[in-house]
């Protein structure tokens, strides 16, 4: 065993040892369940989402940490319950990183990651996987699922042959939102506006661009310069609710020169 292993180890075990001590002796830490964690769990995952996007190292760090503190944490629970432990957790990916990697672990024969992805998928419904969707849970937010069900149909063969095809599919969902909008459908309209997102969602996979990632880095652009436009109308003892379209305008315009990104 390496030294750097070594120390890893160390460091993990005394986390553990750590988050025994703090569940028999810290009211809170006593209090929680599986389902008390779920809320925050969740918002550690989107605090380390921010921080990738962001390509803040550090902050990646603290919050991977908080992520790990949740896996311990239900680890513990757990094993308080005879269910499960950090062991098991361990053992269970690791043996599922085996089975799924056949052409490391196995005799299986690969071209590239397109066929790596093509047999996870075919392992998995192997394992007992009720269909290629059914991995994908009815929980996320709508642009992540799109790009998930996305990606699992093209698992398994089930894509366009080529980006073209994607472009004019975009068009061609354009096209059907305008018609819908000049028949004044609302309900029809939200039916082919989702379906041009689903096609944009469809693009940014071919562009090997996550539509999320890239979401995220627009809406940060976007609270950037908004918040600069507020600062400069608050430089001259003003707000933004008090000018009109072309004084809006010229703040934008200037916050995109000022800002870079």
């Amino acid at each position: 065993m390496s030294k750097i292993l070594e120390n890893q180890l160390k460091s993990l075990g005394k986390l553990l040892t750590t988050m025994d001590e703090l569940r028999e002796k810290c009211p809170w830490d006593k209090k929680q369940t599986l389902k008390s964690l779920r809320h925050l769990t969740i918002e550690e995952t989107y605090e380390l989402s921010d921080a990738i996007i962001n390509e803040d190292m550090t902050e990646i760090k603290n919050e991977l940490g908080d992520l790990l503190l949740h896996v311990v944490f239900y680890a513990k629970i757990g094993s308080e319950h005879g269910a499960f432990d950090i062991g098991d957790i361990a053992d269970g990916i690791k043996d599922k990183l085996i089975s799924r990697h056949p052409h490391i672990y196995g005799d299986v024969q690969v071209i590239d990651e397109v066929e790596v992805r093509q047999n996870w998928e075919k392992l998995k419904l192997k394992e007992g996987n009720k269909g290629v969707l059914s991995g994908v849970p009815n929980g996320l937010p709508s642009l992540v699922k799109a790009s998930r069900i996305q990606d699992k149909a093209s698992g398994i063969g089930f894509d366009w042959k080529n980006i073209d095809q994607v472009k004019y599919k975009i068009s061609e969902e354009i096209e059907e939102l305008y018609t819908e909008i000049d028949q004044d459908s609302q309900e029809k309209i939200e039916e082919e506006f989702g379906d041009v997102l689903f096609s944009l969602v469809n693009y940014a996979r071919f562009l090997k661009i996550n539509p999320d990632d890239a979401l995220s880095r627009a809406n940060n652009k976007f609270i950037r310069r908004f918040e600069y436009m507020e600062k400069k109308a608050q430089e001259n003892d003003n707000q933004l609710i008090n000018l009109n379209s072309n004084e809006l305008e010229n703040l934008w315009e200037l916050a995109k020169q000022n800002l870079s990104k």
